[in-house]
């Protein structure tokens, strides 16, 4: 059984951190929005996707948001350790604590899966699931915190994973840089 596509859409501090120290996204925000306003693509993106699956660090960092981000996709929690979602949250997600086989039969018929979270895109990067990247580069530097990208084996050169650039976009009102990139060898 084949997984649907498997897509990031994910922002970067210059220095390649999704997150402060403490999981605080707060830098994403600071930046006074560019005139005239710029399209940065997410709606493009989601409209190629139905189904969300991020980790229980990025689902608790979403509810502390003033609206809910994602109406109108299915959001799957992948957790160990959450019991059960809060119940405000369990008509806007559902919690899922077994295995990625599980997982992949729960998703078939999406016509697309968007991966969110840092610990969650490492893990599919690990086992050679994601089929696409987009990387949008904010113009700031953190100096430190919870990068996007981690080990990906024991054996770096095994590890090595070759992608294929398909687009960059340079927003100068913003000065953020977004670049997309498939997974060599896939279509």
């Amino acid at each position: 059984m084949k997984w649907p596509p498997l897509l990031v859409f994910i922002a970067t501090s210059l220095d390649g951190f999704i997150a402060r120290p403490d999981g605080g996204i707060d830098w994403l925000f600071h930046q006074p929005p560019p005139d005239p306003p710029e399209d940065h693509g997410y709606d493009a993106f989601v409209s190629r996707v139905d189904t969300l699956v991020m980790g229980r660090g990025s689902f608790e960092k979403v509810m502390t948001f003033e609206q809910w981000p994602y109406a109108g996709l299915r959001v799957i929690v992948l957790s160990r350790t959450l019991g059960e979602l809060p119940a405000d949250f369990r008509d806007k997600a559902e919690l899922h604590r077994g295995s990625l086989e599980e997982l992949r039969t729960k998703v078939q018929g999406s016509k697309g899966v968007y991966v969110d979270g840092g610990q969650v895109i490492q893990s599919f990067l690990r086992l050679g699931l994601i089929d696409e990247m987009t990387v949008t580069r904010l113009p700031v530097l953190l100096g430190s915190g919870l990068p996007l990208f981690g080990p990906l084996t024991g054996d770096q050169q095994s590890a090595d994973q070759w992608w294929q650039h398909q687009d960059t976009r340079v927003f100068a009102g913003s000065g953020m840089v977004q670049s997309t990139y498939r997974r060599a060898g896939t279509a």
